[in-house]
């Protein structure tokens, strides 16, 4: 049975006056990789925030080690949960090495200084993002799927206990998705938690241990998804008439849209 170090209970999240979620619980599978899935504006990216203390709840509460979140200092946060947003912003003109080496910031202190551990940390994320090549390039000179896999290895220079990502496919191309999909799964087998949001079920079902189906601001499933994924899911979360198969590949569940009945 898995245990769960990040935990969330009876959340209400808002965003001034608009409520998303109330009574939203949820206990992530430590050493797992965990994809949440639903509608564009369920809720998604908002129990990230939550997750990561971007976002506070005005009810209910998020647990790490059986102590809330917004207890901890922001640095010892940050040793622990890595977060990549949806849309992060690069400072003007810096770039790619120095935008990598700030995912050390969380491990300096007032009196330590640029270590070979620091070092090693930065290496090894831009070689595992594949973006060591463009070490001394600026930033905003390159392409969106450059500019995606730069951030993903700041968060892998940060070499924290989770990794928590929003939608960190986005403007790559299909190849790049399936070799960061795969980098992730290395990572779960490594020790590391894994938290993304998906669009693509299918990716979703093939790479996940843990699938968490969000609607309106609420969970209407989780599991594995072999025990989740069904025509009449896709048909209540999506509204997507589908049959599902076998992966020809993997056995996972495979989502089959029906043609012309959207």
């Amino acid at each position: 049975m898995s245990t769960s170090r990040l935990t969330a209970r009876d959340l209400t999240l808002r965003y001034g006056e608009r409520v998303v979620s109330t009574g939203l619980t949820v206990d992530v599978p430590d050493g797992a990789f965990t994809a949440i899935v639903g509608p564009n504006a369920c809720g998604k990216s908002t129990l990230l925030k939550a997750l990561v203390r971007l976002i506070r709840p005005s009810e209910g509460s998020v647990s790490l080690d059986g102590r809330d979140v917004n207890a901890f200092p922001t640095k010892e946060v940050a040793r622990q949960l890595g977060f990549l947003p949806q849309d992060p912003v690069a400072p003007e003109d810096i770039r790619v090495r120095q935008l990598v080496m700030r995912g050390r910031f969380p491990h300096q202190t007032l009196l330590s200084t640029w270590s070979e551990a620091d070092e090693k940390a930065v290496a090894e994320a831009m070689s595992a993002a594949g973006v060591a090549d463009l070490a001394e390039r600026p930033v905003q000179q390159l392409s969106g799927g450059q500019r995606q896999r730069v951030w993903i290895a700041l968060v892998l220079a940060q070499d924290t206990s989770y990794l928590l990502l929003d939608e960190p496919t986005s403007f790559l191309d299909i190849t790049h998705q399936y070799q960061l999909l795969d980098l992730l799964s290395r990572l779960r087998n490594q020790g590391r938690t894994v938290i993304t949001v998906l669009h693509d079920i299918n990716q979703a079902c093939r790479y996940a241990d843990h699938l968490v189906a969000m609607k309106a601001g609420q969970i209407v499933a989780e599991g594995a998804p072999v025990d989740v994924v069904s025509a009449e899911l896709l048909k209540e979360v999506f509204d997507l008439p589908c049959v599902v198969v076998p992966d020809p590949v993997t056995g996972t569940p495979m989502v089959v849209p029906l043609p012309g009945e959207h």
